[in-house]
């Protein structure tokens, strides 16, 4: 599966290995992985995170169809729920027979993904699940009434 939600913090271990063997399998020369950690700031004690899995589908099939017009293949995985400072709550991995195809969509795909995927991030302080308003963006075409 090339989309995963995974509930808390993703193994990224085990995450780069199948990636790493879908890109043996298919004898691709470039595997491209970006790893998100939550950090320890602002007092927080970790990262809460909401998903509304229909919309970021299609969001990642838009990206899908893009890489796959350069012979590229997107890879992703992404935590629900409660996440500890440390911990991953995002992969995304690229995939390609060689890196120009890989690289030429990397960068594209992540700023896109962290200011436009349908996923709510709070911060954890104190025990109270706070929305992480001033690190968010607002979602193209999203309106709130």
């Amino acid at each position: 599966m090339e989309l995963q939600i995974f509930s808390g913090a993703l193994n990224t271990s085990e995450i780069y290995h199948v990636w790493e063997s879908r890109a043996i399998e298919r004898n691709c020369g470039a595997l491209s992985i970006f790893t998100g950690i939550v950090r320890g700031e602002n007092n927080i004690t970790h990262l809460s995170f909401d998903i509304y899995l229909p919309l970021l589908q299609s969001w990642f099939d838009t990206w899908q169809m893009k890489a796959k017009a350069q012979q590229t293949t997107i890879y992703m995985a992404h935590s629900s729920g409660d996440v500890e400072i440390g911990k991953s709550s995002y992969m995304c991995g690229l995939i390609s027979k060689n890196r120009q195809s890989v690289l030429s969509l990397y960068d594209d795909f992540i700023e896109d993904f962290k200011a436009n995927a349908p996923i709510w991030k709070y911060d954890v302080i104190d025990g109270k699940r706070i929305y992480a308003l001033h690190r968010s963006h607002e979602i193209k075409g999203a309106r709130l009434v």
